[in-house]
């Protein structure tokens, strides 16, 4: 399935952005979805992942409770939404599609069959 990112920018620190992830299949509702980031000169770290259904979100200790995800499966599309941003939170972000879709939340970039391009989000002091 190919993947496109969008919605990234530059944003003051305590700021909001929405990430979104649009997806060119018909049969988006079988993925489980991800997002990853990658900030210069670190490994792609995993942000939030969801279920098929969007019933089950994960996040990474570092965004819970500011980053929220979520998807419209009639839409083909993923969200990011993305409060509170810190500075340490730039990066580029990419979203990943999982194509068994049986589990959701999986942290390792091999798991998953597909990215988009990426987007970069710069939070400024």
């Amino acid at each position: 399935v190919q993947l496109q990112a969008s919605g990234g920018g530059l944003v003051q620190a305590g700021g909001s952005l929405k990430l979104s992830c649009a997806a060119s299949t018909d049969s988006f509702s079988s993925y489980a979805m991800a997002w990853f980031r990658q900030a210069p000169g670190k490994e792609r770290e995993f942000v939030a992942g969801i279920s098929w259904s969007g019933g089950s979100t994960y996040y990474s200790d570092s965004v819970k409770g500011r980053f929220t995800i979520s998807r419209d499966n009639a839409k083909s599309t993923m969200y990011l939404q993305m409060n509170n941003l810190k500075l340490e939170d730039t990066a580029v972000y990419y979203c990943a599609a999982d194509g068994s879709g049986v589990v959701a939340g999986l942290k390792d970039t091999y798991e998953y069959d597909d990215w988009g391009q990426g987007t970069q989000v710069t939070v400024s002091s």
